[in-house]
């Protein structure tokens, strides 16, 4: 996979959010053109005891969602944890697990914020100008904005704002369960990001790639 060489990992944390700044304006929201054949979920986790952030990238067929490839990196955890700089932490071990993988990706779905963030460069749409590839944010959480609950159907969302502007939506994937907070990250729509997500979406509250790449890196972390 081409990754793109943006800038080093050896910032400071006022360096880093300089460069989200910057990095923002070249995000592009467009539609996708092209229904993706291979789909992939990226997760982190960290071991703070033994000093170590871990990575797993998963890939799926599209839209059958069968396993295709499974591989996991490991790194020293060196960027500190700071709000809002979360990708500087994780994107190195992202692009060790990205750079093993022999499957052309046409979709990333991404455990984390999109342009549903303070400075619109979350760790999806950051990563997704490495790889200069669709990335969708797939949040268990908030980071920023307001929003009405969705109903409680499978597919019912409602938009997640940030003063006059709609950064994501809020997205029912099981019925009577805790939504998801979806934003795009880069080369998609919001309408993408949603609709692709619930695609994923099988028996469970989260997408099926981010769903076993969490599985994955748990247990990767959990052999060290």
């Amino acid at each position: 996979m081409n990754i793109q060489n943006l800038h080093s990992w050896d910032v400071t944390p006022q360096k880093a959010r300089q460069l989200q700044e910057k990095l923002a304006n070249k995000v592009s929201l467009k539609p996708m053109r092209k229904k993706p054949r291979f789909v992939a979920g990226l997760d982190c986790s960290l071991d703070k005891r033994a000093g170590k952030i871990f990575a797993a990238a998963v890939v799926f067929s599209f839209p059958e969602l069968e396993p295709v490839e499974i591989v996991t990196a490991t790194l020293p955890l060196v960027f500190p944890y700071v709000p809002g700089l979360l990708s500087f932490r994780e994107i190195p071990v992202c692009l060790e697990a990205v750079k093993k993988l022999q499957t052309p990706v046409d979709l990333w779905l991404i455990d984390g914020q999109g342009i549903a963030h303070p400075r619109r460069l979350g760790l999806a749409s950051h990563l997704g100008l490495f790889l200069n590839t669709p990335t969708i944010g797939c949040a268990k959480s908030r980071l920023i904005g307001t929003y009405d609950q969705p109903d409680v159907n499978k597919g019912d969302f409602s938009w997640l704002y940030d003063k006059n502007e709609t950064i994501g939506a809020i997205v029912r994937s099981r019925i009577h369960v805790k939504p998801l907070f979806i934003s795009p990250g880069h080369l998609c729509s919001l309408d993408d990001a949603i609709s692709y997500t619930l695609a994923c979406c099988r028996k469970y509250r989260l997408p099926e790639p981010t769903r076993i790449a969490h599985q994955t890196v748990t247990k990767a972390k959990n052999t060290l």
